[in-house]
């Protein structure tokens, strides 16, 4: 049976399981993968997997997929991706798949890729479909000899490899709520930031892939509400918040607001930016434009570029840039680390970050230094669900009537990833999500007013397009 086409998206593979997404799919992706890799003279993959319930099975088949076709296997277990990719760089093997579903619901899972350290996207993920359908596999050299296999605990070395990297803290600390959502950096983000010296209060960091709580997705607000009530609670100096397999962070400051990931660019920028003057910072079309003035402020070069780790980390090996980052929470440090998305380092380099302003400002607390990031009024990110396709067909239809609509015609246009219109006192984006299928928007002003007309311009155009859409704005 063919896999669906359907789950071969622009930078992973994903779909709901017992359907689109089975073990023998799986096994077919193991074998699709494990013939890509021994044509880029890849031997060994490391295999590691998120929380979610189906995760064991399809690893299983996964490795078994890849084996019959030659490739020696690490088996790392259950892990955060960021440990799946560092792994990738400690363990002398350049590639490696993390079975997850990131921060979708529980009912779907998937595959994240790395060959030769490059994350998959695009033509890269479809030629594995592709050989899937031609039966283009490739065996070991002896067919009836699998590839190897051993199992290893890299957790250790991974959080020893962050603490190194952060400066020794003078035994000043802070205390941090720490919300897991039952994802997978419940097995190492406590761990890690009591490591570095900090008083952690765990919220939801047994693994459970029922995700019995809240959603594992930190870019939605309604998701980091019970954080923000611990952090009020309890006094704490902030919270961190994770995604379902650890990649994605969510910051909520010590009054409980929620720092949105284009702010913490900001504020990581800046940090960079002080040591590395010119550095160009990569970031996503749904970033704020305050980002791009702060940035340039500070002396560093703002590139935008299309929303998905595997295309913003292919924009960093192009330009050498140090910081990346993504509204949904993804943030990726070439300075100091791999240049890989990792929301536990990024949680460390926070935590740098404010006990140096803290120590040098007579303790300056979070909310004080959030204060200083420029911004206006904004919207997170919005979703309308739809039919599988129907977003990217509707995004098509939109780029066609803005063509002959006079609607946007005073404004900037940017249209590297959906449709970004700018105006002096306003922006507004909708695009086709990668991950689900829907449609992504958000919006950003210098005040509620101009915020509403920015958001009625867009309503305006996709009503027209798709009358009867349910918009939630």
């Amino acid at each position: 049976m063919m896999p669906s086409s359907t789950i071969f998206r622009a930078y992973d593979i994903r779909g709901i399981v017992g359907t689109a997404l089975t073990d023998e799919t799986a096994y077919e992706i193991g074998r699709a993968t494990g013939s890509e890799a021994h044509e880029q003279g890849q031997q060994t993959l490391v295999v590691g997997r998120d929380g979610r319930l189906s995760g064991l099975a399809l690893q299983s088949a996964l490795i078994e997929g890849l084996r019959a076709t030659g490739r020696d296997v690490i088996d790392i277990g259950q892990v955060a991706t960021p440990v799946l990719y560092f792994a990738t760089h400690q363990l002398g093997a350049r590639s490696g798949i993390m079975v997850t579903g990131s921060h979708n619901p529980p009912e779907y899972n998937g595959f994240k890729i790395v060959l030769d350290r490059k994350s998959l996207s695009g033509d890269a993920i479809g030629r594995l479909h592709t050989r899937i359908q031609n039966r283009q596999f490739t065996s070991g050299s002896d067919p009836s000899q699998k590839g190897a296999l051993r199992k290893q605990d890299i957790i250790p070395e991974y959080i020893q490899r962050v603490t190194e990297d952060m400066p020794k803290s003078p035994g000043d600390t802070f205390t941090i709520v720490v919300d897991c959502g039952n994802g997978s950096a419940g097995h190492i983000a406590p761990e890690l930031f009591r490591t570095l010296g900090h008083r952690v209060l765990e919220m939801y960091c047994d693994i459970d892939g029922n995700f019995p709580n809240h959603h594992p997705d930190p870019s939605q607000p309604e998701n980091l509400q019970d954080l923000i009530k611990a952090v009020l609670a309890h006094g704490a100096d902030f919270g961190l918040a994770f995604d379902g397999d650890g990649d994605r962070l969510g910051v909520v400051d010590n009054k409980g607001n929620i720092i949105w990931p284009d702010r913490q660019l900001m504020l990581f920028s800046r940090d960079i930016l002080s040591r590395h003057s010119d550095a160009t910072i990569v970031f996503d079309a749904k970033c704020s434009r305050y980002l791009v003035e702060d940035i340039r402020k500070n002396g560093g070069r703002p590139l935008m570029w299309k929303t998905g780790h595997s295309f913003i980390k292919s924009k960093m090996r192009e330009t050498g840039a140090l910081l990346a980052g993504e509204m949904s929470g993804h943030i990726f440090f070439n300075d100091r680390w791999y240049g890989f998305d990792d929301a536990l380092y990024a949680g460390a380099r926070l935590i740098e970050i404010l006990l140096a302003a803290r120590s040098s400002a007579d303790k300056t607390s979070p909310d004080e230094i959030f204060a200083t990031l420029p911004g206006g009024v904004s919207t997170p990110e919005l979703r309308i669900p739809m039919a599988e396709g129907q977003s990217a067909t509707l995004m098509e239809r939109l780029m066609v009537e803005i063509q002959s609509s006079d609607l946007f015609s005073n404004g900037q246009t940017t249209t590297i990833d959906g449709l970004r219109v700018d105006y002096p006192d306003s922006w507004g984006l909708v695009r086709a999500s990668n991950t689900t299928p829907s449609l992504v928007l958000r919006f950003e002003a210098d005040d509620q007013s101009a915020l509403a007309h920015i958001k009625e311009k867009f309503r305006h155009v996709l009503l027209k397009l798709a009358p009867g859409l349910e918009i939630p704005f």
